[in-house]
């Protein structure tokens, strides 16, 4: 099998990324280390692993995403590359299962993700009992029934759990650190490697259970990123991203994203904005898709009927 770094991007969070350690831990095939991109002024403290821990310093605001997976890459020495957002626990086989694919698939394969409720994690967890309780998001896209299946549609492309070979990282560049802050980089990846002709591909295995934490879909907290980094998109590839967030974002009156203009934001959130968003301690994910409707039916019903 490839030898295998993981790396993860982190700024807060210290219990999450603490369990991730320990998933790290009880792999099947170890990875050779575990490259942290530190966007906060202090290192975090660790659980001691049977791997080196090594943690990189890096800004904090805006969130440099972009660079901070490119820095964790360049500094790793595995041939293949997990990438893993701080929120995610491996399940045993999940850096065995992308060595074995890594190893005749040049290109970028994505994992499964199942997502956990609140109390999920709770003293001594095990992914055994993860397996009860985890549930799919809604809107994501499933693995095949085994092996590898292609994805057509770079849009799909999702960093929160994927691997590719190292050289073929670095080959392509790696990310575009142009984009700042939250959202749009990801999305700009696959498009850039789907312009290669480098695959996308879906992967039966890699399993990562997400840990739960509070969020807000559409990404509310982070307007002024996403508009700024939709924007960013647009100036390269001619047309926008992150559609479905900037309608939500247009139909709750917070921008103006009328074609050829700059994207204007109206005003900040709100208190009402960010309940309508929030996720709550039941539910294990956000769904921008859920809020989508009810905007939808909360405009349908003000419309007035036709004399």
């Amino acid at each position: 099998m490839l030898s295998v770094s993981v790396v993860t991007l982190a700024k807060g969070r210290p219990a999450h990324l603490a369990n991730m350690v320990l998933g790290l831990m009880r792999q099947t095939h170890r990875p050779v280390e575990l490259i942290v991109a530190c966007m906060q002024d202090e290192p975090y403290s660790l659980p001691e692993a049977p791997f080196p821990i090594r943690q990189i310093p890096m800004a904090s605001d805006p969130l440099p995403l972009a660079a901070a997976r490119n820095r964790a890459v360049a500094a790793a020495s595995g041939e293949g590359i997990v990438f893993l957002d701080v929120d995610c626990i491996p399940a045993p086989s999940l850096v065995a299962d992308y060595a074995e694919r890594l190893a005749t698939f040049g290109g970028l394969l994505m994992g499964e993700v199942l997502y956990l409720p609140g109390e999920a994690t709770r003293g001594d967890w095990t992914t055994e009992a993860f397996a009860a309780i985890a549930v799919k998001h809604s809107d994501r896209r499933g693995p095949p029934p085994e092996g590898i299946e292609i994805c057509n549609d770079y849009r799909c492309f999702w960093s929160l759990n994927f691997a590719m070979r190292r050289e073929t990282f670095l080959a392509t560049g790696g990310f575009d650190e142009s984009y700042t802050g939250y959202g749009g980089e990801d999305t700009d990846f696959g498009k850039m490697l789907d312009q290669r002709g480098i695959a996308i591909a879906w992967l039966k295995g890699a399993l990562a259970y997400h840990q739960y934490h509070p969020h807000h879909m559409p990404p509310i907290h982070h307007l002024a990123s996403v508009v700024r980094n939709a924007e960013r998109f647009e100036a390269k590839w001619g047309y926008r991203t992150m559609g479905h967030w900037l309608y939500a974002f247009r139909l709750m009156g917070l921008i103006d994203d009328a074609p050829g203009r700059p994207i204007r934001i109206l005003r900040a959130p709100d208190a009402d904005d960010l309940a309508l968003t929030g996720q709550e301690s039941h539910q294990p994910y956000a769904n921008t898709a859920s809020v989508i409707r009810i905007l939808d039916a909360r405009i349908a019903r003000a419309v007035p009927e036709p004399a």
